[in-house]
């Protein structure tokens, strides 16, 4: 009996190996995805002043047997810290600082923290400039050696230098487009609204709202020098209003997601020439949905299989399956039991989505069908003042 338990757990092991390695993933990135015996830290960045009782960067551990969140407390009293990001490294933290000054000068700053594992607390290494009003997003490369910062007012993106111990240096480059785009509430001038580096960390993209464009740079990792490429962007259907861009795992597609049309588009990645081509694009609202809505993020599921988008207004995580082509065909609508879910993201190993839902101070967890891609609530909710950024740790 022993003799066959043992043959039964090896078979057991081998065929869960060969289901990993058919998932596109090794044992060495399973268990680097693993979270820590007490939970993965999450932290949640925030709106703060006005209404809202947040005051900045809050943490929480998340159970990935249950789903459950335990809170932990604000780690960084700072303000309006609206998104975050890690270092490749999984020891410093960046948060752009949307709303305020920097030093009296209309410009936003950046904020870079070290990381307890262990408690979650945040220790302040520097604060600098991003050159431009209204920071929204911030993204390393993938060498570490660089933070880029998108300035939505601003419409300018910013290049930081990353020193030693993870401190940002003052900006080496202020790059954007100009024009504007069909509606003149909106669109009366350029607002970066997103920074991407590819994946073969070559190229640094600018997803910029009020143009209906997404510029493409060049990035030099071992200089940090960035300079716009050639074709230098890609035009979108006018009045689309782009917010953010993810690419497929397979490195062949990258789909945006449009605040103002409340579409998702499917476009084609040339990585050797840095060039975008529109594929198609798809409503990320039901049929017949007249209210107003407007959309927010996106995420492609690690497996490459599924794309989830957030709707505010309709207040919901559109989720599609993704085709051989880019070509997505809606799974379902899944309500976030929440108001105006501006952020959400997928955890490290695709078994679990936590929405943010600003309008309602709420955080909402979700379990992900890993067959279907369909989104299931899991447990109740979780109070948070003004969540706008979702951050699994590391």
């Amino acid at each position: 009996m022993h003799t066959i338990h043992a043959l039964s757990t090896r078979a057991l092991l081998l065929f869960a190996t060969i289901g990993i390695v058919a998932a596109g993933l090794t044992v060495a990135s399973l268990q680097a995805r693993q979270a820590p015996s007490d939970g993965r830290l999450v932290f949640i960045g925030t709106y703060t002043g006005g209404t809202t009782n947040s005051k900045g960067i809050y943490a929480f551990r998340f159970d990935e047997k249950t789903g459950a969140l335990t809170p932990l407390g604000l780690k960084a009293e700072t303000r309006s810290p609206s998104f975050l990001a890690a270092s490749p490294d999984g020891r410093v933290l960046y948060a752009v600082n949307e709303i305020g000054d920097y030093n009296g000068a209309k410009a936003g700053s950046v904020t870079s923290y070290t990381v307890d594992p262990k408690t979650g607390t945040l220790t302040p290494l520097g604060v600098e400039s991003t050159g431009g009003s209204d920071p929204c997003h911030v993204q390393c490369d993938r060498t570490g050696k660089v933070a880029a910062v998108a300035n939505y007012s601003g419409g300018n993106i910013a290049v930081l230098p990353i020193g030693p111990g993870g401190k940002l240096a003052p900006s080496t480059a202020l790059l954007g487009g100009t024009g504007s785009g069909p509606d003149k509430q909106r669109q009366q001038g350029p607002h970066a609204h997103q920074v991407v580096f590819d994946p073969s960390n070559r190229y640094l993209l600018e997803v910029d709202l009020g143009l209906d464009k997404v510029l493409v740079y060049r990035f030099d990792a071992a200089s940090g020098k960035v300079t716009p490429n050639d074709p230098p962007s890609v035009t979108l259907v006018p009045g689309s209003g782009p917010r953010h861009l993810a690419f497929h795992p397979n490195g062949k597609f990258a789909f945006t997601i449009n605040e103002m049309a409340s579409t998702l588009t499917t476009l084609a990645w040339d990585g050797a020439k840095g060039a975008l081509t529109m594929l198609g694009s798809q409503s990320t609202l039901p049929d017949g949905y007249t209210g107003n809505s407007s959309t927010a993020e996106l995420q492609v599921h690690p497996n490459g299989r599924f794309l989830y988008g957030s709707n505010r207004g309709h207040d919901s995580i559109a989720v599609f399956t993704i085709g051989a082509d880019g070509a997505l065909k809606l799974v379902e609508h899944e309500p976030t039991r929440g108001k105006t879910p501006r952020h959400f993201t997928l955890d490290p190993t695709g078994r679990w989505l936590i929405a943010g839902n600003q309008g309602s101070g709420t955080l909402s967890v979700f379990a992900v069908d890993q067959s279907t891609g369909a989104l299931s609530p899991a447990g109740g909710l979780t109070e948070v003042g003004s969540p706008v950024c979702v951050l699994f740790w590391p």
